[in-house]
């Protein structure tokens, strides 16, 4: 979970609660959305758009890197890598070439509660475009080569992490938080792990994960429902009508204060902090939603921003994001200073969050941000691709399809009130700190023990 994976998260869950069509009023944009359900019984959301001659999918399988094994994770990673490394009757090469010749772009990505991929083509290839993915999904070659040559790329990524500071604080906080969980582990593995990793594994993760009863699917793009149905089911019908997981336990991140510290000798220090968050799910969601954006997720205008950057100039920028997984939910923030100044970046941050638990936002800055996120909705997606995502992450988040047409009375009906109390629950009790930098940092504790003011 590098730095650049918590942006893209941070975005794709921030899309998934502000779905918004670019042209089109909520109540518009709602009875576009159709609930699409093929001859053989797949499901769909679909938004048919003959406005520019593409089509957009976006599909995923429960189960993601939380299904690899204790001992090797990474496998969720090297499938998603290799699925269209050759398939059916087609070595890589020629799978490629394929995809190159008629512009169609195919790609797979296991996150923890999901393998997803994404598919886009141009209408008149749509046929070629479904078939080269049903080759994959169905029919992966895993060729001793192809994997070899994946796995090394994967490794050399993983070697640069060992010197990144960044994705060295990522990993410590993810085992700070978790513990022995799935969740713990880096979904693209470790040095330990990868080279482990057979052919054996791969496949039967295949097995028991690409299955139907698990499967979401979003279409935006120009296709009419009937021929829709019909690439569905050539596409995902011959998939196993159930996958095989293994249950994955519910689980509450590390209760804070606690603070870490890795030595690495690098010139910028690098904070990551965090602690317990809100499920989706939660009834109290939408509040917390709001006030993380008047803490930390509103950009320019959020309070640690101000006090962080523009009042102090401790750091170029500082951010804070709420991410919710299928089994647990965090807030997770991130910044990057010089190693003399990392004790007053921590105290700052320590302070306004305090602060923020204490007093809760004001009416002026709950105000702001209500309206803000209203008016966003309307600018969030701008392309079917976009679109695509968002619906997708609505099927993920168990939100009604007509969602949009309640969002911003959802966001309108939070209280004062409801924001203070988001506040003190998300952040009263302080927070989970990784610092990774020169060592001797006077903010340093050992893992698991109190936080102390830094001097």
């Amino acid at each position: 979970m590098t730095y650049s994976f918590l942006r893209r998260l941070a975005f794709s869950v921030t899309a998934g609660a502000v779905l918004a069509f670019s042209a089109a009023s909520p109540s518009q944009a709602a009875a576009k959305i159709q609930h699409l359900i093929s001859p053989g019984g797949i499901e769909a959301w679909f938004v048919q758009d003959a406005t520019v001659p593409l089509i957009a999918m976006e599909y995923s399988f429960a189960g993601g890197s939380a299904e690899d094994p204790k001992d090797k994770p990474g496998v969720a990673n090297l499938v998603g890598s290799l699925l269209d490394e050759g398939s059916g009757d087609l070595d890589s090469k020629t799978f490629h070439e394929r995809l190159d010749r008629r512009a169609i772009e195919l790609s797979f990505n296991a996150t923890r509660d999901t393998l997803r991929g994404s598919l886009r083509m141009l209408r008149d290839n749509k046929d070629e475009a479904f078939d080269l993915l049903r080759m994959a999904l169905t029919s992966p070659h895993f060729d001793t080569a192809d994997v070899e040559r994946i796995r090394s790329q994967v490794i050399s990524g993983l070697r640069r992490e060992t010197t990144n500071p960044t994705s060295l604080a990522s990993r410590k906080f993810l085992e700070l938080a978790f513990g022995d969980h799935p969740y713990s582990r880096q979904s693209n593995g470790n040095l330990d792990s990868v080279p482990t990793i057979t052919i054996a594994d791969l496949r039967n993760y295949v097995g028991r994960v690409l299955a139907r009863d698990g499967l979401k699917i979003a279409v935006v793009g120009d296709v009419d429902p009937a021929t829709l149905g019909k690439l569905l089911d050539h596409t995902f019908g011959s998939l196993p009508a159930k996958a095989n997981l293994t249950p994955v336990p519910d689980v509450e991140a590390a209760k804070p204060p606690q603070r870490a510290f890795v030595t690495l000798d690098v010139p910028q220090t690098v904070i990551t902090f965090g602690g317990p968050g809100v499920k989706r799910s939660d009834p109290s969601f939408m509040a917390a939603y709001v006030v993380n954006h008047i803490l930390g997720g509103g950009g320019l205008s959020s309070r640690l921003y101000r006090e962080v950057r523009e009042k102090r100039g401790l750091a170029y920028s500082v951010y804070e994001s709420l991410l919710w997984m299928q089994h647990s939910a965090i807030f997770i923030g991130n910044t990057g200073t010089r190693a003399d100044r990392a004790g007053d970046t921590i105290e700052a941050i320590e302070q306004e969050v305090r602060r923020i638990a204490e007093e809760g936002p004001t009416q002026k800055e709950l105000d702001e941000a209500k309206s803000y996120l209203k008016g966003s909705q309307m600018l969030a997606l701008d392309t079917s691709s976009k679109l695509a995502q968002a619906l997708l992450q609505y099927q993920q988040d168990k939100l009604p399809i007509d969602y949009i047409e309640k969002r911003n009375a959802i966001v309108d009906a939070v209280t004062l009130d409801d924001a203070k109390a988001a506040a003190k629950r998300l952040w009263g009790q302080g927070l989970l700190t990784v610092v990774v930098g020169r060592a001797p940092q006077a903010a340093a504790q050992p893992a698991a023990a109190p936080a102390t003011k830094s001097n």
